[in-house]
C-alpha cells in the first residue's frame, strides 16, 4: 500500500470514529458491523443511489456533499459527517424514494444491512434496536426541518395573499379613477 493510500485510510478511520451511528457500538460489535461494511469513494456526478431501485444498503457520509434528487430535480443536499441516506427502503421495504448523486468527491461507509439476518438472536435484536434508534433520530430531525419549512411556506403564502389583495384593491381603485377621468 502506498503512503498516500495509507494516509487516506488513516483519515477515513478517524472519520469513522466520529460517525454518530457508530458511537453506540462497543469495539467488538463495531468490528462485526464493519465486517459487513465497506468504504466507498465516489466522484462528482456519480449516481450513488438510483430512485426506484431496491437493495439493502445504507450509506453514512464520511466526507463530501451529495445531492438528493426526486424525478431528476434537486430537493436537498447532505454534507455533514455521519449524515445517513438510503435508510428509508430498509425501514419500509419499498424501493428507493430518491436518487443520490455525488456533488463532489464523496467518501461513504456503505453498510449492507442484510447481514443482520446472519446475527445470533441477541445480537440481531441489539443491532436492530441501535439501528432503528439512529434512523428514528435522523427521520425526526428531517421531519422537524420539513415542518419548519412548511410553516415558513404557509407564512409566505399568507404574506403574498395579503399583498395580492392589496394590489387588487389598488387596481380596482385605479380602474375607477380612469373611468371617472374618461367621463
Amino acid at each position: 500500500m502506498d503512503e498516500k493510500t495509507l494516509k487516506e485510510n488513516i483519515e477515513i478511520t478517524e472519520h469513522l470514529k466520529n460517525l454518530p451511528v457508530l458511537k453506540f457500538f462497543d469495539k467488538e460489535k463495531l468490528d462485526e458491523v464493519l465486517r459487513f461494511s465497506k468504504i466507498q469513494k465516489f466522484n462528482p456526478g456519480d449516481i450513488i443511489i438510483e430512485e426506484g431501485k431496491n437493495d439493502k444498503l445504507v450509506y453514512f457520509l464520511i466526507s463530501g456533499t451529495v445531492k438528493v434528487l426526486k424525478h431528476g430535480e434537486e430537493i436537498d443536499s447532505l454534507k455533514g459527517i455521519g449524515d445517513i441516506f438510503g435508510e428509508m427502503c430498509i425501514v419500509d421495504g419499498g424501493p428507493r424514494s430518491a436518487s443520490i448523486c455525488a456533488a463532489d468527491d464523496v467518501v461513504c461507509l456503505v453498510m449492507d444491512v442484510s447481514f443482520r439476518d446472519s446475527l445470533v438472536s441477541d445480537d440481531q435484536i441489539a443491532f436492530c434496536a441501535i439501528f432503528y434508534q439512529v434512523v428514528a433520530e435522523v427521520l425526526a430531525g428531517r421531519l422537524r426541518e420539513t415542518s419548519e419549512e412548511l410553516v415558513q411556506e404557509q407564512v409566505m403564502k399568507e404574506v403574498l395573499s395579503t399583498r395580492l389583495n392589496q394590489l387588487n384593491k389598488e387596481l380596482a381603485q385605479a380602474k375607477e379613477e380612469i373611468a371617472r377621468l374618461k367621463s
